[in-house]
């Protein structure tokens, strides 16, 4: 029997305008014999004409497709049994408010392939948007820096910068930030803003996405230590951004005086370490958060050293939450926020925060889903990949055992359900559902 493949269409967010496969991906597998059903959407970047002229059937009812592609999480409910989803189910977190989502899919006996799982031998991720979440945010953040500094009536260079999805395309933006680039070569950043010194926490492919923005300006790369040490001295030039990267020996220090920072011991007993970031947060005027983190690990900015650093001189202006933990890594950011509502204010005296630009304290830009700011380019990115596995997904039997499943090895580490079991690899999951 002929195995029907689907593109699903994106009800999650309002803005969420990525496929997981292009038309020029869609082309590929067409050309390769198999049959496509794309669910129209008018939203998606990618038109239904661009699909139908790639090859695909475009329809309002793909209940004919027996692997079904998404990019965010499928509504609950949605699933039929024993077929093959796949995407990005935020639940290897044991997040509390996907549980349910996660108890519906073991109901209906599903496959899950998990997106954030999908790796090589060495455990690195092989399909992802993080670079685009880290193109996006940083530029989100310098248009909210520049905002920032407008409504406390500051004048600065970074004005004319719009956020990720007001851009036609990545390159007008990359344009937008080389003028940007331009102006504080020649007329520098206004003393009473700068020195600018950019923050990124972690050296992953969201950390890579921020650095791509970060070096369309005038930039000097700077350590940690020389970060203090430049404050201490006050030597920092206007002519320049200053980029500081953080790594976890930066971030964490044991507990325990007597240990030394061990990278793969921080990982296996973080409840061993404590957080040393404190130290240089008053120094950074932009933080990009990429790192990443679940609640085994201390945080790196809490509500309470906010409200002591607010009573203190400080350049902290803008935290650029690219990892988008609510409650998590930065405290402060608790929520996610929605592509046509990105930033708040958030007052370290009262904790309390207020959609937009404007109120007292720090500025806090948080969209959970940047990629979509920039659809076309990270939907072909990630598409690029996923492309020369779907024939493989597509004709394997998941009738069989888990262990005599064949589908590429890359997936199988993914497959987080088997026919509404929980495979080997993903049992701890259990635990979370007993506590939903």
């Amino acid at each position: 029997m002929r195995k029907i493949i689907a593109i699903r269409h994106e009800d999650k967010y309002k803005m969420e305008r990525r496929a997981a496969l292009a038309p020029i991906h869609v082309k590929q597998l067409t050309d390769q014999g198999l049959e496509i059903l794309v669910e129209s959407s008018k939203k998606r970047v990618f038109s239904d004409e661009e699909y139908r002229i790639a090859g695909a059937k475009i329809t309002t009812d793909i209940s004919k497709a027996s692997l079904i592609f998404g990019v965010k999480e499928m509504p609950i409910n949605y699933f039929e049994e024993n077929k093959t989803y796949v995407f990005f189910s935020h639940t290897i977190k044991g997040q509390e408010y996907n549980m349910p989502l996660l108890q519906n899919m073991i109901d209906y006996k599903i496959n899950l392939i998990e997106y954030e799982k999908i790796t090589n031998e060495k455990d690195q991720r092989l399909i992802f948007f993080g670079r685009f979440a880290g193109l996006a945010g940083m530029i989100n953040s310098l248009w909210s820096y520049g905002q920032r500094l407008k409504v406390l009536g500051q004048e600065s260079g970074f004005t004319s910068i719009q956020q990720s999805h007001k851009y036609n395309s990545l390159e007008e933006a990359r344009e937008a930030i080389k003028a940007v680039g331009n102006h504080i070569k020649t007329k520098g950043i206004n003393p009473n803003n700068g020195p600018l010194i950019i923050g990124i926490t972690g050296y992953g492919n969201a950390s890579k996405g921020v650095q791509e923005i970060v070096s369309l300006l005038p930039f000097q790369e700077i350590s940690p230590k020389e970060l203090l040490q430049k404050s201490n001295e006050n030597s920092f030039s206007f002519d320049r951004v200053y980029l500081v990267i953080f790594k976890e020996s930066d971030l964490s220090t044991p507990v325990d005086k007597n240990d030394t920072f061990e990278l793969q011991d921080y990982y296996q007993n973080p409840e061993k370490y404590k957080s040393q970031f404190e130290q240089y947060i008053p120094h950074i005027s932009i933080l990009m958060n990429c790192m990443y983190w679940d609640d085994h690990y201390p945080r790196i900015i809490t509500k309470d050293f906010l409200e002591k650093l607010y009573e203190t001189k400080h350049r902290l202006k803008v935290i650029g939450d690219v990892t988008c933990d609510p409650n998590g890594s930065i405290e402060a950011t608790h929520m996610g926020t929605h592509i046509g509502d990105p930033v708040f204010v958030y007052n370290p005296k009262t904790r309390v925060p207020t959609m937009g630009f404007e109120g007292d304290g720090l500025l806090i830009m948080a969209v959970d889903i940047l990629p979509s700011e920039l659809p076309r380019e990270s939907s072909e990115a990630f598409g690029n990949v996923l492309v020369n596995f779907v024939k493989q997904l597509a004709e394997a039997d998941y009738s069989v055992s888990f262990e005599d499943l064949q589908v590429p090895a890359e997936f199988k580490r993914a497959l987080i359900l088997h026919k509404g079991k929980l495979t080997p690899d993903f049992t701890y999951m259990a635990e979370f559902l007993k506590k939903k």
